[in-house]
């Protein structure tokens, strides 16, 4: 097909370019607003096009050069070619806009920007595991960009944990020695403040000498290596017996123990800046009840206890809810305490839906928390900190917030992903 030129007028909800050809919006990948691009289709569509950049003939002057060596192919980060300070003020952009369009709000202040490292800082994820027959080797890494079917060929990730990032190649070679290598669809990792852990999904039985293997290079990088056979449950450690990951929040004296496919959150410097903000917001006092939402494994829970008369966490899932009352226990926290409840389901006559709570916090997944302002906040509930990690559902919250007596007075993005489009959010709302 015959490259063409394109205006680049805006930035889409995933990191590409928009432009509008015949009317009709094109996504490019690998283009940024202000430039005028040599660009080529990709797919047609009834609505839209996909395209993707040929030559830059006029550059954006936030364009810099990415890091890695496999941007444009991996689908991991898609603004590595945007300057930082850019990305921000395009996710506060996002942010702004979900809020007026579907919020039909406005914060009475913007937060400053919570920016942290923005290399090296993911200590979560999994990578795509393939045994291609054409090429007779294994490729371990994210999905193709340009085709999610497919799984890039990396060999190092440069926002990974600095201790397994530089050996995403020799993941795909210590599979490749495995007897099972064609029946390992994934890795996880998870990386505590001590130790990194890897857990190999295997489809089929791993022989004696597929164990000798995955110990041996668990000893070697100094990772501890987990085997998945089945569903999450069937998670155990094949070296060292027993491995142990833990994170410390050292401003609030807490460390939270948590099992490799516990949910964390993934960047692990914006966690302790999030949680400073959090705890600033919230304002707590002595004498508050304060009750999170969406609690987790007490990543918030834990240090709001140090300055509140009580919090309750309430979680979904029943093993996030036993391991973080083991953590507030470990931590000496009598005045924490955790439910386990689908907070998607109506639980307005549970008794902690029924009590007098001074402050809320609520950290929903994308879904957000429409559900739960069905029947709270109750009267005596003046101020909510809301932690969002989805612009859409958090505006369309604030609309039913402020519908119930609420201002949203402030509001503000955390860099949560850099180098990727996704836009995680704080706002503090107060009763008028």
């Amino acid at each position: 097909m015959t490259p063409f030129e394109a205006t680049i007028t805006d930035l889409s909800h995933d990191g590409r370019g928009v432009a509008r050809i015949d009317n009709k919006a094109t996504f490019v990948a690998g283009a940024l607003p202000g430039e005028r691009v040599l660009l080529t289709y990709r797919k047609r569509h009834r609505n839209y096009d996909d395209a993707e950049v040929v030559s830059v003939i006029e550059p954006s002057p936030d364009r810099v050069e990415p890091r890695c060596q496999h941007f444009g192919q991996c689908s991991g980060c898609s603004l590595q070619h945007l300057a930082p300070a850019a990305q921000i003020a395009a996710k506060q952009h996002v942010l702004a806009e979900n809020f007026e369009r579907i919020g039909k709000v406005a914060p009475e202040t913007w937060l400053p920007p919570l920016t942290d490292e923005p290399w090296g800082y993911r200590r979560k994820g999994r990578f795509s595991v393939r045994f291609v027959t054409k090429k007779d080797r294994v490729l371990v890494g994210f999905r193709e960009e340009s085709n999610p079917r497919f799984v890039a060929d990396i060999q190092r990730c440069e926002v990974i944990h600095p201790a397994l990032g530089p050996k995403v190649g020799l993941l795909a070679a210590v599979v490749q020695r495995l007897d099972v290598a064609r029946d390992i669809p994934q890795i996880e990792f998870a990386a505590g403040d001590d130790t990194v852990a890897l857990v190999f999904r295997h489809l089929s039985p791993l022989s004696a000498r597929d164990r000798e293997t995955l110990v041996a290079f668990g000893k070697e990088h100094g990772f501890a290596i987990y085997l998945q056979p089945g569903n999450q449950s069937s998670v155990h450690p094949l070296w060292p017996e027993a491995p142990r990951l833990a994170f410390a929040i050292p401003a609030d004296g807490v460390e939270l123990e948590f099992l490799p496919l516990d949910f964390v959150q993934v960047n692990a410097g914006m966690n302790q800046r999030m949680l400073a903000r959090t705890l600033e917001l919230l304002d707590l006092q002595p004498t508050d009840r304060v009750l999170d939402l969406f609690c987790g494994l007490g990543n918030f829970t834990l240090p709001i206890a140090r300055h509140a008369a009580e919090v309750v966490g309430v979680e979904g899932e029943h093993g996030l809810v036993e391991r973080a009352a083991a953590n507030a226990a470990r931590n000496g926290l009598s005045n924490a305490s955790f439910r386990v409840a689908n907070l998607f389901d109506d639980q307005r006559n549970e008794p902690w839906a029924k009590a007098a709570w001074d402050k809320i916090l609520l950290d929903p997944p994308r879904a957000g928390a429409d559900k739960v302002l069905d029947y709270l906040p109750r009267k005596g509930t003046d101020r909510i900190v809301y932690v969002s990690c989805h612009p859409g559902s958090l505006a369309r919250d604030a609309g039913l917030l402020v519908a119930k007596g609420f201002r949203l007075v402030s509001a503000g993005v955390m860099d949560m992903f850099p180098h990727t489009a996704h836009v995680e959010s704080i706002a503090l709302f107060e009763r008028r």
